[in-house]
């Protein structure tokens, strides 16, 4: 069986826009709120979630149980055809994410990997192919906005090669 490596890249907004949204704290687009006591970051991220058939956008909790350890491999990818999936760390922390372009078919040619820098969320967008979250620590938690509902809104592909996300 074939083996593939991957290293990740630093996630910077620029780099991951093709797979989604960097969620963090930028110097543009603030408004002030509360009296000016707070300063606020609009427009994040666009959420993008199909509401036909009692769709409905959720927000969630999920906690780290079973840490991955990195050098971790893989041979699954999935994506969520019917709407966007946000995970935003709830502390600081950093974490991996796999990523190929959203699209009816993998291409496994073009799968990379990012690092957060620890103050980082990600949106993935509508299709976006990617790893199950990947969690470095047990008890990490992430604040997740995605859709329910009745509707399959989950496909899973087997990998034609293991890959293993491997550390700097």
């Amino acid at each position: 069986m074939k083996s593939r490596e991957l290293q990740a890249e630093l996630l910077t907004a620029a780099e991951f826009a093709e797979f989604g949204d960097v969620i963090e704290s930028a110097e543009t687009s603030t408004s002030a709120m509360n009296s000016a006591s707070f300063e606020r970051f609009d427009n994040l991220v666009c959420l993008d979630i199909d509401k036909s058939e009692g769709g409905k956008v959720s927000v969630s909790i999920a906690r780290c149980n079973e840490p991955n350890e990195l050098p971790f491999s893989f041979k699954m990818m999935e994506r969520h055809p019917l709407g966007s999936q946000a995970f935003i760390p709830l502390e600081r922390f950093v974490f991996a994410v796999v990523v190929a372009p959203a699209g009816d078919t993998l291409d496994e040619s073009r799968i990379r990997a990012f690092r957060t820098n620890g103050r980082q969320g990600i949106n993935y967008h509508r299709g976006t192919w990617h790893m199950p979250l990947i969690a470095l620590d047990r008890g990490q938690e992430f604040l997740i906005i995605d859709r329910i509902g009745d509707n399959k809104n989950c496909d899973q592909v087997e990998l034609s090669a293991l890959y293993t996300l491997v550390s700097e």
